[in-house]
């Protein structure tokens, strides 16, 4: 069976204010905020499916229908949508932030149940008991930060710098967990020691466009603008640049994040793909709750080479990319007009159309998506995907 789906918008202050309402043929209200379009059951913010005629939460329609998710999918993950699948507009920086393993989010999760913090307490770490492994597809240029850099050049990156060289040295004779701790618990005083020469050193060539943005010290004032950071009120987080990896992707290019593994998407647009959760602990560059002692319990020290997944081949009509998560994988199915895909789905999925139009074809049902629309799948369906114009779609599924 397939059902017509929509999705629920969220308005974060780091949203753009186009990208969003065009690829979903919406109009935008005036100074408002378009940042993801979520596509899922997570509590939260769950999609609209239509059944018969009438609307109804997603969440409440697998708790009514709970076989439709497949007897695997229900065995290994229980009666709830696995995935979560997004769209972002990312106009503006994000916290530096990880995610849990499911052990921790579990356990995170009862204790703060049990100290009775609310759900929406802005001090709540855990929202769920589920981790949050994700993948992402660039949709345009895009930029982020992801886990430390080899140690060698993260002493490089300091050494080059005359106000952060009293870092090398201390770098030099700790492990990075331990030296990363000393950062995020760095005063006022000693933030502007280290950052304040480097602003102050640039300012100029960044308002010149003379900065490119693999330099870290385009991202410390670039973020600084964006966000309004005055150099006497200083984030810990802005050290990070000269700590983490500087990721460029290109568009259709993607990355995996792993539980533990710090990373910040700066800019761009971008398909995200997770574990149905919302455990975000962060770790700098955002107003909300910073919770360091937590953020050193979970964080994943070790040092990183980025692994960017390819560009899907145009020869391969039909390709899903590769992850280590057992979650969610994404299909992606390119069509011309007149081209026909036949496909069979074991668990319960969620497609959407990213451009061009198409009919998706099930035994009883057909419905005509153009670009920005959706439809939610159900397990064991067999189905057909038309092209009524050029373009491709992506489907969240279990690998």
């Amino acid at each position: 069976m397939i059902y017509k789906l929509i999705g629920a918008l969220q308005h974060y202050v780091w949203g753009g204010a186009h990208y969003i309402p065009q690829l979903l043929n919406f109009s935008t209200e005036e100074n408002q905020h378009y940042a993801e379009w979520w596509l899922g059951a997570h509590p939260s913010a769950p999609a609209i499916i239509e059944v018969e005629g009438k609307n109804l939460a997603l969440t409440a329609f697998l708790q009514q229908n709970p076989t439709v998710l497949g007897e695997e999918s229900r065995e290994i993950f229980g009666e709830t949508l696995p995935h979560l699948l997004k769209i972002l507009d990312v106009a503006k920086p994000l916290s530096i932030q990880l995610h849990p393993t499911k052990q921790q989010a579990e356990i995170g999760y009862a204790a703060e149940n049990e100290k009775g913090i609310d759900l929406k307490d802005p001090k709540r770490t855990y929202k769920d008991n589920n981790h949050k492994p994700e993948m992402m597809i660039a949709l345009s240029d895009f930029w982020l930060l992801h886990g430390f850099k080899k140690k060698e050049k993260i002493l490089s990156t300091l050494a080059a710098r005359p106000s952060l060289v009293s870092l090398v040295e201390k770098l030099r004779t700790q492990d990075l967990h331990s030296f990363y701790a000393k950062v995020m618990k760095a005063d006022q005083a000693q933030l502007s020691q280290w950052l304040v020469p480097i602003i102050e050193q640039n300012r100029e060539a960044y308002y010149a466009n003379e900065l490119t943005p693999d330099n870290p010290d385009y991202w410390v004032l670039y973020t600084m603008e964006a966000m309004d950071i005055s150099p006497g009120k200083l984030d810990a987080g802005l050290v990070c640049f000269y700590l983490f990896n500087i990721v460029h992707l290109k568009k259709g290019e993607g990355i995996y994040q792993e539980a533990g593994i710090p990373h910040a998407y700066l800019r761009g647009q971008n398909i995200e793909l997770m574990a149905c959760s919302d455990n975000v602990i962060r770790g700098g560059l955002t107003p909300k709750y910073v919770d360091i002692p937590e953020l050193l319990k979970v964080v994943d020290c070790r040092e990183v080479e980025p692994q960017i997944i390819p560009i899907a081949p145009h020869d391969m009509r039909v390709f899903t990319y590769s992850t280590p998560a057992k979650d969610f994988a994404l299909q992606n199915i390119q069509y011309e007009c007149g081209e026909t895909h036949r496909l069979k789905i074991q668990s319960a999925g969620i497609l959407m159309v990213m451009k061009g139009q198409i009919n998706l074809r099930s035994e009883t049902t057909v419905l005509s998506l153009k670009q920005g629309e959706s439809a939610f799948i159900t397990s064991g369906s067999s189905y057909e995907v038309e092209g009524l114009s050029e373009g491709y779609t992506v489907t969240a599924k279990l690998p």
